[in-house]
């Protein structure tokens, strides 16, 4: 076969690279598509990922994104309409599904956050199948148009799959001093560019001040944007680490005490890898951190004195999955 993929985002990368291992071991033909959009073309070289760079990120303003959406659906339309591939697979490119169906190509999306409205309304009603993880109600995604038989749904967690041959690398912490009596901590900043996450989010500041100013704690802070990374190296705290550039972040939550998430992959991947978190979401909660939640395996924080700040040891629990159960779901019916 010839796959076609787009990764959007730099957790698409590592969702993705298992699967187009698999794809190309067993002689299927895979060509990437990408957009240039936070650390998701440093990521991609990270892991070796060759991809065709399409269009960018549209910014904080509807304006921007609809210009953005245009201007990329033309761009991949162009690209993809003499290339002969039998099917298209995305994790929430609506811009993917959208074009696959304009030039006759099956497509199959998967999310595992179900409230990003207008992504799904053009991405689901769009793509052939969508799949999502069972712990998603499925009532929750007819406004998109979604249900049997477009529906397809997989158990667990998508970085219990992606994270399966995950082993950490000790050389993470390489670009900084760490004392390893302090308690490491990595902390994500809030998805500010997000339609689906307008509402600020004061709760994260209080945590980067108090994590920053305590001097028992390592705080390594993985923004999302330069702009993001700007704003927290100009606050001074002196127990706040930022890296320059794109990091292997699963090595870094696998050798921290704990982690503080204003994002949901981060939080996940937590999870997947036996590490305590906290969540400081300040959007709608989904299905998948409902699920956490219940099972005492994410904490929401609404108070940054509340984080236990003590060293963790002992092995840690991990779920692992096989990552072809994962590429069979979204290759089923295509």
């Amino acid at each position: 076969m010839r796959i076609w993929i787009d990764i959007t985002a730099p957790a698409h990368v590592l969702v993705f690279r298992p699967l187009i291992a698999l794809l190309r071991g067993r002689g299927d033909e895979v060509e990437i598509t990408s957009r240039d959009y936070a650390q998701t073309i440093q990521l991609l070289e990270l892991h070796g990922i060759e991809a065709e760079i399409l269009g960018r990120h549209g910014g904080r303003s509807r304006l921007g994104k609809a210009r953005s959406l245009f201007s990329r659906l033309h761009a991949l339309r162009s690209w993809a309409g003499s290339r002969g591939f039998d099917a298209a697979l995305a994790h929430g490119s609506h811009e993917l599904t959208m074009t696959a169906r304009r030039l006759g190509i099956p497509s199959a999306t998967t999310f595992d956050y179900e409230f990003a409205w207008l992504q799904h309304q053009l991405g689901c009603r769009a793509a052939t199948r969508v799949v999502v993880p069972e712990a998603i109600p499925p009532e929750r995604l007819e406004r998109y148009g979604v249900h049997e038989p477009k529906l397809r749904r997989y158990p667990g967690l998508k970085e219990e799959y992606y994270l399966a041959d995950f082993e950490p690398d000790p050389a993470a912490l390489r670009h900084w001093e760490i004392d390893p009596a302090r308690t490491l901590v990595v902390v994500r900043t809030p998805p500010d560019v997000s339609l689906y996450h307008r509402r600020s989010n004061p709760l994260f500041p209080q945590v980067l001040d108090h994590l920053g100013r305590n001097e028992s704690v390592h705080a390594i802070v993985i923004p999302r944007t330069p702009e993001q990374r700007d704003y927290v190296r100009g606050l001074g705290l002196p127990s706040v680490l930022v890296p320059d550039q794109a990091v292997d972040g699963q090595s870094l939550i696998a050798l921290a005490d704990l982690v503080v998430s204003a994002g949901g992959t981060m939080n996940r991947e937590a999870v997947a890898l036996g590490v305590q978190v906290y969540t400081t979401y300040g959007a709608r909660l989904g299905g998948v951190d409902e699920m956490l939640i219940r099972e005492g395996r994410l904490i929401p924080l609404s108070d940054p004195r509340a984080l236990d700040l003590r060293k963790r040891d002992g092995e840690r629990e991990r779920v692992r999955r096989d990552p072809a159960e994962m590429l069979d779901v979204l290759l089923s019916g295509l």
